[in-house]
This record gives C-alpha cells, structure tokens and sequence, in this order.
C-alpha cells in the first residue's frame, strides 16, 4: 500500500490517495471517522479543534461499501478555511521564523516570501490525513486479529510507570484498561497521574508555554517474519522508525528497551527462546520489542515515541527577521499548549500502515481474500514446525 497526502493547514481541505490497497475489505466510514475525532481530542488542545470535526468524504475506490482495488482517494474539508481565507490572501509577508519548526529551512529552501507558505504544509494538521489512511490500514488489520493501541506515558515531568509490564504479562482487565485511556483527557491509564498531568499543562498555559511528552504504541498478534534483512530498507525496524519519525515534533524513537541496552549485558538483555506444544516457540521477556534482525518474532511490538515541545508558544522566542536580520520575537498564534495525546493516535495510524504493507509484501496485496488464504497457510505452516 502506498499513499500520498495533500493540503494545508488553512486551506480548503486535506486529500490523500491510497494505492494498492486491497479490494474486498468493507470500508466503515463511521469507524474512519472515530479514529479522525480521537486525534482530535487531548488536553492541552488548542482552539482549532473546537473548530473542526473532522469527518471523511472517499471519492474513489469504494464501491457498495467495499474496495474495489483501484485508488481510494478522499477529502477533509477544513471548517476554519472560511475564517482564513482572506487573511491568507491579503496577509503581509512574515518573515519572523519560529525556533524549532520548518519555517526557517523551508523559506531558504523553496525560496519563498513568506514563512506562511511552509506554515500551512508543515503544520501538524496534515496528520488528519494519516490518521485517515491509517484507518483504512486498521480496516484491513482487524481481519488478521492485529490489535493496535496507544497512551501516554510522560507529559512533561510528569510519569507514568509500570502500566506496560502489566498489559503485557496479563496482570490487568486490557478491556477496562483500554476504556481507560480512551476516558482519560491525556490517554493516560492512571487517573492520578492523568490529574498531574493535566496541571502540568496548565502550569505551561498559564506560562504562555508548551510541553512535550512521551507514548508508547503497541501492536500485539503479529507473526514472526513480517520484514526481511535481506536489504536495508526492507527491515521493518527501520520502515517503523521512519513513520515514527516523520509525525511532526517527534525527536526520538525507541524499539522496546532500546534505551537500556547499553546498560545489560547481552545475557541480561536478550530475550531467551523456550518452547512447548501448545505456544509452540515463546520468550519469557521483550525487551526487543518483537522484532529481531529486521523482523517481527512473534512478541508484540512495542514502539515508545518523545515529542518535543510545539514550537508555536504565545510569548515566543528570540528570532531574526530574515530580510532586515533585526533581532524579533518568534511568530506566536493561535496553537496547542500540549499534543502528545493527539500525536499519540497519530502514531497508531503510522504503525497500521507499515504493519499492512508487511502483510503485503509477504502475503499479496490484490485482495483481502488473497491476503487471508496465503496468511492462514503461513499459520498453519508455524504450527507444523
């Protein structure tokens, strides 16, 4: 499956193209639609989501609720386009470039007038596109019992810890711990650390300030031998920490206990194999984060994401005016005080396309039907072995 994404923040609309999806999968747009209004909820949320309620209109590749396999293509009209309209046509050229963003870089690169034309593509609202495509993905993942979720791990200094080794090791009802997240204003299963959080964000709004954060994305019921180290951009470590890295403001990707490797030795680290007839080849431990040498082994796969903070905060930051080279204040708007709940469903959408285009590198990519049949013989093969 590839994609494509187009549109800006203010403009009149978002579209996308998706090819090479494949045909015969029942297209629920109530459920498209759900995932759009989860990336818009969070707290620390700025105005621009009481504006829009993101809602999808497909053009093309669905036919009586299904794919066909030709391109799906599809629009989200932005409400807020009305209100900018105007502005943007007539809006004299900024030339204050904000710390952290795009602005900067793009101006020089594409040779620009304004700071406002890198604005409006780099903006963080072109996720609603992907979210959309990653539903289409999830659409396809829940015939193959591949679980996709996601919560918040640190706001600020603020930290949850454990929840992850008890979702894991089955030590919690992952029902109501699921209901939880999707309750909890910042996704977070806890609600005494939701609370700390949620005043973390207020310390920072009350300060003209924002905040960063981390999640953690886990895909649980995927097979071993999804990727391939037979060439570097075949491996599916590094397919996923790409989309991770391409979801605007996140600095660092981590694949299970990435982090603490360098900490254990390689008795301590790795996740020894075990065997018996009813799990057939199993591990005791994760710290891998399912995947091994480039590809899924079985385990779930567990991807941890830290996002700065937005760089559009309300009292800004020293800047230079690019033409005068006078010293300025950064460009300061109406945005976000926090995202990292947002950025977090956005990174569930990222994870079901690079799982959907493993399936499909492996299984076929025509039709639904073609996928199932080659996957259940590969099941079936697994549990021959």
């Amino acid at each position: 499956m590839r994609f494509l994404t187009a549109g800006e923040s203010h403009g009149e609309a978002l579209s996308g193209i998706i090819s090479e999806y494949p045909s015969g999968v029942k297209i629920d747009e109530d459920f498209i639609n759900y995932e759009l209004s989860r990336r818009q909820k969070g707290y620390g949320r700025g105005g621009r989501v009481k504006i829009e309620a993101d809602q999808v209109k497909i053009l093309s590749g669905v036919r009586k609720n299904k794919s066909t396999g030709s391109p799906i293509s599809f629009l989200i009209f932005n409400k807020d386009w009305q209100n900018w309209r105007q502005k943007l046509q007539f809006e004299e050229s900024l030339l204050n470039p904000r710390p952290g963003h795009a602005d900067l870089s793009g101006f020089l690169k594409y040779r620009l007038e304004s700071i406002r034309d890198v604005i409006e593509r780099s903006s963080a609202r072109e996720t609603a596109a992907r979210v959309c495509v990653g539903a289409f993905s999830k659409l396809v993942l829940k015939h193959l019992d591949i679980n996709i979720y996601s919560y918040v791990e640190q706001i600020g200094n603020k930290k949850l810890a454990g929840t992850l080794n008890a979702l894991l090791a089955g030590d919690v009802n992952i029902v109501q711990i699921l209901e939880d997240i999707e309750k909890s204003p910042v996704r977070c299963p806890d609600e005494e650390i939701s609370k700390l959080m949620i005043e973390e964000i207020d310390k920072a709004k009350n300060e003209g300030d924002t905040l960063g954060g981390k999640f953690k994305v886990i895909a649980s019921g995927l097979p071993p031998g999804l990727g391939s180290f037979d060439q570097w951009d075949s491996r599916f470590d590094a397919r996923v920490a790409a989309a991770f890295m391409s979801i605007p403001s996140i600095k660092v990707v981590e694949i299970g206990e990435g982090f603490l490797a360098p900490f254990f030795h390689g008795k301590e680290f790795h996740d020894e194999i075990y065997y018996d007839d009813i799990r057939g080849f199993y591990r005791k431990t994760n710290r891998a984060g399912g995947i091994e040498g480039g590809m899924t082994n079985g385990q779930p796969v567990i991807i941890t994401a830290s996002a700065k903070p937005i760089p559009t905060t309300v009292k800004g930051l020293q800047s230079v005016n690019i033409k005068t080279k006078n010293i300025e204040n950064s460009l300061s708007e109406r945005s976000d005080v926090c995202a990292v709940p947002s950025a977090a469903v956005v990174g569930e959408a990222v994870l079901a396309q690079e799982i959907l285009n493993a399936f499909q590198d492996k299984f076929g990519k025509d039709s639904l039907e073609e996928v199932l049949e080659n996957y259940n013989n590969y099941k079936k093969y697994l549990k021959e072995i």
